[in-house]
Parts: C-alpha cells; sequence; structure tokens
C-alpha cells in the first residue's frame, strides 16, 4: 500500500486517533491469550487461499482484495490476526502464519456450506438486502446452521485475539458475532461493517429472525454502513426490535441519530463509504505493459470507434441485462451503428450451484445470443461474453481501453468497479454510465447517472456518454477522479478505526453518522462522511 506509515503514528495524532499504543492500553475483562493478536478482522473467507500439493503438504496462498490490503499496515503493525473460512469442506480448523499475520480458519462441512453459506447468507439475507430482486426464502434449518456458525466464528475470534484486543467483524455472513463474541469476551473493542445495503425498515421486517440480528448487530461499539440511509434504517429498528426485548427480559434501547444506548453499553452507528486503493490502480494503470495491452485489445476488436465495457461477478443484482436490452433497443432504433460498436461483458461465475442464478445466467446469454445473431457479423460480434475470472493487468487494459463504463445495477452497496474504471483513467478520457442505486452514486456524482428501472433512461445515459465532447469528458472525468483518488481504501479503514478507538463523547449529527466532540472542545470532523 502506498504511504503506509503515514497512516499511524509518523505525525502528530488527531483527537481519537488510533495509535500503536492503544492496543495495549485497552480496558481490562475476562478471557485473551497473552499470545493472541492485538487487532483480528474477521470475515467469512480468509485473505488466502488453501493449497495442496501432491504429497498433502498444505500451504496458503494470498489472494488479492481490497480489505486486506487497507489493513495490511495494521495487520502487520499490531500482531494482527484474521479469522475465516478457507472457502472448501473441512472438519477441522487449522493455524498458520502468512506474511506476518496469524491465520485461523473456521471449519465448515458440505452441508453447513449448503445451509449457512449458499442457504441463509445468499438465499435469504441476500436477496431481502438487496429490496427483494429475488423472492429471499426462510427455512428454519438454515437459521440454526447461520446460528452455529456464527458461534463458531465467534468462539475462534475469542481464541484468537489477545486481552483488550480490537476486533473487526465484516459483513452480512455474520451479524451475529458480535453479541455472541461480547459475551464471550467483554474485554474486546467490537466493531462491524455491512459491505451490502442495509434495506427498508419494511422489507427487513419480513424476516422472522428479525429481533436476533439486530441484537447481534448491537454487540458492536461500532456499526458501520456505506450510506446515511443504511444507519438511518438500523437505528429505527434498534429502537423498535431491541426495545420490544424489554418484556422478554432484557435489556432496553434509547437511541438517537448515531447512539444506540442499550443499557451501560453505548453503540455508535455511522456512514462509512468504502473505497479501493485507487493511487495504486493510477500506478499501474500508467504503465508502458497496460497501455500496450490496451491497444492491442482495441486492434483485436477491429479498432470500433466505442467500447462499451460491462464488469460484474454474475449475480441479479448487477442489472447485467438491463445494459443488454437497452443496447439491444438503441441498435434496432438506429441510435448507435453496430459497425461502430463493441461492447465487453466480463462476466465472473458466481454461486452456480443455486437455481436463480442458473437461471440469470441462461438469460444474460440468451441476450447476448439474440444481439449477435441481429447485428454482429462473422469474426465480429456486437457483445464479447467472457464469463469467467480475467487476469488482473488484463483487467486494468480493459478499463483503460473502455470508451464508456456500464454499472448499472438494481441494487449495491457501493460498487467498487465503477471507482477502479475512474482511478484507471488518468488520460481523463472516457465515461461513467451509473446506476443511481449504487452507493458510489452518493459520491460520482459527474458521471452519467441513470435509473435502472427506466430503459429509456438508461439509453439515454449511454448514447449521452459516447457522444460527449472531449472537453466534457474530461471535465466529468477530472471530478470524479478527485474524489477517488483523495478518498481511497485506507483513508476508508482509519476513518472507522479512529472512530472504533476513540473514547472521545459521542453526539448526534444531523448530517451523517457518528459526530465526536472530545472532552477538550468541538471536533468539527464528521468521521462517518469522509468520503461526502
Amino acid at each position: 500500500m502506498h504511504n503506509s506509515e503515514a497512516t499511524f503514528g509518523a505525525r502528530p495524532p488527531e483527537p481519537g486517533e488510533l495509535q500503536p499504543g492503544d492496543l495495549h492500553s485497552r480496558p481490562s475483562g475476562a478471557g485473551g491469550d497473552p499470545g493472541g493478536s492485538e487487532f483480528v478482522v474477521v470475515a467469512n473467507r480468509l485473505p488466502v487461499d488453501k493449497v495442496v500439493d501432491a504429497d498433502g503438504n498444505v500451504t496458503w496462498k494470498r489472494s488479492p482484495g481490497g480489505l486486506v490490503t487497507a489493513l495490511e499496515p495494521i495487520l502487520r503493525k499490531h500482531k494482527g490476526g484474521w479469522v475465516g473460512w478457507s472457502g472448501a469442506a473441512e472438519s477441522d480448523s487449522e493455524e498458520a502464519e502468512v506474511d506476518g499475520i496469524s491465520i485461523r480458519s473456521v471449519p465448515l462441512s458440505a452441508e453447513e456450506i449448503a445451509e449457512y453459506y449458499e442457504g441463509f447468507s445468499n438465499a435469504t439475507l441476500w436477496p431481502l438486502y438487496h429490496d427483494v430482486i429475488v423472492k429471499p426464502e426462510y427455512h428454519r434449518e438454515w437459521w440454526n446452521a447461520y446460528v452455529e456458525i456464527n458461534r463458531r466464528f465467534a468462539e475462534a475470534t475469542s481464541k484468537a485475539a489477545a486481552h483488550g484486543a480490537i476486533v473487526w467483524v465484516q459483513d452480512y455472513q455474520l451479524q451475529l458475532v458480535p453479541k455472541m463474541l461480547r459475551m464471550l469476551r467483554p474485554d474486546l473493542r467490537i466493531g462491524f461493517f455491512l459491505h451490502i445495503p442495509f434495506p427498508p425498515v419494511e422489507l427487513f421486517m419480513q424476516l422472522p429472525w428479525r429481533t436476533e440480528i439486530i441484537e447481534g448487530l448491537l454487540g458492536a461499539d461500532l456499526i458501520g454502513f456505506h450510506l446515511p440511509g443504511g444507519a438511518q434504517n438500523f437505528l429505527y429498528l434498534a429502537r423498535r426490535l431491541a426495545g420490544q426485548a424489554t418484556s422478554k427480559g432484557t435489556v432496553g434501547v434509547r437511541s438517537r441519530f448515531g447512539v444506540v444506548q442499550v443499557g451501560f453499553q453505548t453503540v455508535r452507528v455511522g456512514a462509512f463509504p468504502i473505497s479501493i486503493d485507487s493511487g495504486d490502480l493510477d500506478t499501474q494503470s500508467k504503465s508502458k505493459d497496460i497501455r500496450s495491452r490496451a491497444r492491442e485489445i482495441r486492434k483485436e476488436l477491429g479498432n470500433p470507434k466505442t467500447i462499451l465495457l460491462g464488469v460484474d461477478r454474475l449475480d441479479y443484482t448487477k442489472g447485467i441485462d438491463v445494459r443488454l436490452r437497452a443496447l439491444s433497443e438503441l441498435l434496432d432504433e438506429g441510435r448507435i451503428d453496430p459497425h461502430d460498436i463493441v461492447m465487453i461483458q466480463l462476466a465472473t461465475p458466481s454461486r452456480e450451484r443455486v437455481e436463480s442464478y442458473v437461471r440469470m445466467r441462461a438469460g444474460i446469454e440468451q441476450l447476448v445470443g439474440n444481439i449477435n445473431g441481429q447485428y454482429g457479423e462473422v469474426g465480429h460480434p456486437v457483445v464479447e461474453y467472457l464469463n469467467r475470472s480475467v487476469p488482473r493487468n488484463d483487467l486494468l487494459a480493459y478499463y483503460v481501453v473502455a470508451d464508456v463504463m456500464l454499472v448499472t445495477p438494481l441494487r449495491d452497496g457501493m460498487n467498487l468497479v465503477a471507482k477502479e474504471y475512474v482511478a484507471c483513467r488518468s488520460d481523463l478520457g472516457g465515461a461513467l454510465v451509473l446506476s443511481e442505486f449504487t452507493g458510489a452514486a452518493a459520491e460520482l456524482r459527474t458521471a452519467y447517472q441513470a435509473n435502472p428501472y427506466d430503459l429509456d433512461g438508461v439509453k439515454d445515459a449511454i448514447v449521452a456518454a459516447i457522444e460527449q465532447t472531449q472537453a466534457e469528458g474530461k471535465r466529468r472525468m477530472r471530478a470524479l477522479r478527485r474524489q477517488v483518488l483523495t478518498h481511497d481504501v485506507e483513508k476508508w479503514a482509519k476513518s472507522f478505526l479512529d472512530t472504533l478507538t476513540s473514547t472521545t463523547e459521542t453526539t448526534s449529527s444531523a448530517n451523517r453518522g457518528v459526530q465526536l466532540v472530545s472532552s477538550g472542545g468541538s471536533d468539527d470532523t464528521d468521521r462517518g462522511d469522509e468520503n461526502s
């Protein structure tokens, strides 16, 4: 990561900022391994892949990801640990050290993968949290598996964490872990961040285990969301659902914007929009190899006037069908010429055993076939469709060569692809068509924004992006790059962890997230609004 030393300890601290010594000075409490990690990340997946050779020897290979990139300096500096699942069916937990980070795997059987991961996490919570685009399924056996696996994660974290450690729990698969961990280890400082949207109250209330989820999250000291709307939804539900539990003998809840008081515990709630390692992407995309590959791609495509690009995990939330339908209608109406246009759609396989994903893939491939069958020529299809992962350098070259980037999800927590594209356009070329229903839309305001449910609006945005003047394109891209390069993933992680480790008083913010006021006076920095 660029400038990693600047994050902690290389300059005078700001109020509430995490310092190297802070991880050794937490309040006393029960438990804690003297040899354990002072900073622990808990996520569904480990940041490494398990590799077993022909002789049965196990090695761990680093898998790239924005989260581990952002947290690596802290993990190294503070005897860091990571608790997660290896991605394969296993019966035993394993511990290892990879690049100075202690790894603790949580075992899942094939049945638990089917029920906890493919079932409750991805067929219940995922569609519920994404506006019920696909109907969620509610099965008690899936819920029971979710509870059991969350308990297993909490117990593994309890064993991994040193006395008074900082623990950061990640995402929707582990929403019960904060409360479970709080009960096991009251000495810990616990943060939770949700990487997907948090749904409107009316949708969340469908969930039969709605109270348990809210109470699980309230075990954290700080709960982070991408957008203020998610934080507001959670605060309302905390008051409504956890407050109902008083009749069952549990503690009542008092809340205001940004703060929930659960008995003697203060839980802070804020908006912390995630980002990417934009400086590194900016540097990589300028390399001779990437630029050369970009030129090769355009030549391989027949040097079209305009290259459109979509880069997505193959998921029904991503609106891949939306952009394909828009393209088909624009070709049919003659608003764009098939001889001038090539669309590249990279669709990484995802959840291939889930029925709704199987149907979605078939529908997308039919749309691609229809467009190419009607408007393509031998050797020159209008849509180049790849249903596989591509090497990282190729992906950066696609970003560099694309004249128009199409990001059209029906709902997305943030969408980092949009930010990656912008980070790769140091030439100030290209244009971004962006769904209004991404978290990124709140920040990337000079993109060509469209409502993905309004096909005519999507078509108009695509045409406007294709036909923009060079001056207009540079003006828009310059503003987008200023936002993305200033607010990177390092700043996101720092913002969250500074708030989590702060010992200052907390007051509500009428704007967004959490505002901190130190004992010596006002601190005008709204920690929850770093990326606004």
